[in-house]
């Protein structure tokens, strides 16, 4: 038994925070790329950022009646538990850790010397070469001094969590507000240039993809720019008044998000052509380009680091929480569920997965961890949406500050989107699929061992 537990002390504005900050990353700035691609008009690629969003609020919804009921540490860990029994709330945790919530932050810390590299040049270089056969496409691993400084971010941030979750969530709130104020700055300065063009918004190019797979390669595009939506719920632990605070954190967080997304987009055809965006990766550094010259790449480099910034200290801030609740559970290694009695942090559960993100930082290969695990992570959204209905025919008793508006008809339509989503990639990304569920079955003894050593009280 634990001597010291988790403290609530993080409020509703914290809370909202985490959900806006873990979202909004370096997908705003990148992701139309894509999505121009894949479905060739600006109306499709606003069409698509809406249902996108949509999708992602109805399983907010669905979200939202969980962690009101449930208001624990572990988020989907705990309410697929509960619906399912300890073997897929066991899958879903063994994924966030190894995987997709570690490789998520290699991947940002990425993001966050990649554009500190517009202004310190020396970043993109390599310090030196493993002539080993473990770096990208099995040729030798060059370490970058990028790498470096993605490494002491991601420790700066550990540090910071580490010492209590209240640090975090004031960060938190100050580079999500700081965030928030410059995309908003970036859209408003390309708004009143004086360089928009209304035809932008009824120009067109021929699109890499026909019919639904355009439509499906642009929402997974779209989706990956909302993924995170969900953080709030693994720290309810933590949260004062979960029954209120969470569902109003994960439903405005959510609908703040898909504005800032849709307001930003707004912007970008305002200025570009579909032609041009689709020309360029750094999307919002060629409208900036084109409003106030050569310096605009470097203002929205600037606005980039903050946001990945904050992305980053949320999705520590939450993200620790997954593998401390596996091991209160018995179902992770016993060292995990240490609570640090100075902080009240998950002291342990924290240095694992940030010290895991930098191993993966270094090894090159996270981009493609994180491609790999989007299939079997997707099976446990709609797992963990379908577990609203699951538990009100298993549970009935169990007490709801918060119910699904629309309920049944909410959850049931994300579950069908989202096994859609499902048979298109399996259909059309067969290897990276099935390597996924590799990934994730990877595993199962780890499960069973646990399993065994959990008696059946603990069960």
């Amino acid at each position: 038994m634990q001597s010291t537990e988790l403290r609530r002390v993080l409020g509703v504005w914290p809370a909202m925070a985490i959900v806006i900050g873990t979202v909004i990353g370096s997908g705003i700035f990148l992701v139309p790329n894509d999505m121009i691609k894949a479905v060739g008009t600006p109306s499709m690629v606003f069409f698509v950022w809406i249902f996108g969003g949509v999708l992602s609020l109805f399983c907010a919804f669905s979200y939202a009646e969980l962690s009101a009921a449930m208001p624990e540490a572990g988020g989907e860990y705990v309410y697929l538990n509960a619906a399912y029994g300890p073997f897929f709330g066991f899958i879903y945790g063994w994924t966030q850790t190894w995987v997709a919530k570690s490789a998520s932050l290699a991947t940002l810390a990425t993001g966050f010397y990649t554009y500190a590299a517009d202004f310190f040049p020396v970043l993109a270089q390599p310090i030196f070469v493993i002539p080993l056969p473990i770096g990208p496409g099995g040729g030798p691993l060059p370490i970058r001094y990028g790498q470096l400084l993605g490494i002491v971010v991601l420790l700066f941030l550990a540090g910071v969590n580490y010492v209590g979750a209240r640090a975090g969530g004031r960060l938190q709130v100050a580079a999500t507000g700081l965030k928030l104020g410059l995309i908003a700055a970036l859209v408003i300065g390309a708004l009143l240039s004086g360089k928009s063009n209304s035809a932008n918004f009824h120009s067109a190019i021929t699109p890499e993809l026909s019919g639904s797979a355009g439509f499906f390669a642009a929402l997974v595009a779209a989706l990956w720019a909302f993924d995170g939506w969900n953080n709030a719920g693994m720290l309810g632990s933590e949260i004062n008044r979960p029954e209120r605070n969470l569902p109003r954190a994960l439903i405005f967080g959510t609908l703040i998000t898909m504005g800032m997304y849709l307001v930003a987009n707004w912007a970008y055809f305002t200025v570009l052509s579909a032609a041009d965006v689709a020309g360029t990766e750094r999307v919002a550094a060629e409208m900036m380009r084109r409003v106030v010259g050569s310096a605009g790449g470097k203002l929205v480099s600037a606005a980039a680091m903050v946001s990945i910034f904050a992305a980053i200290n949320g999705s520590i801030l939450s993200g620790s929480r997954v593998p401390f609740a596996m091991a209160q559970g018995g179902y992770f290694f016993a060292w995990l569920k240490r609570v640090n009695p100075m902080y009240r942090t998950p002291s342990a559960s924290i240095l694992l997965i940030s010290g895991w993100a930098c191993l993966l930082l270094l090894s090159g290969q996270y981009r493609q961890l994180y491609t790999l695990v989007i299939f079997p992570s997707w099976i446990l959204y709609g797992m963990t949406a379908a577990s609203v209905i699951v538990l009100r025919r298993k549970r009935p008793d169990l007490k709801r500050p918060y119910r699904v508006v629309g309920y049944p008809v909410v959850p049931v339509l994300f579950v069908l989107v989202a096994g859609s989503l499902l048979w298109d990639t399996l259909r059309n990304s067969p290897r990276e699929s099935g390597i996924g569920l590799v990934l994730i079955a990877a595993g199962i003894p780890f499960y069973l061992y646990w399993n065994r050593r959990v008696s059946p009280v603990e069960s």
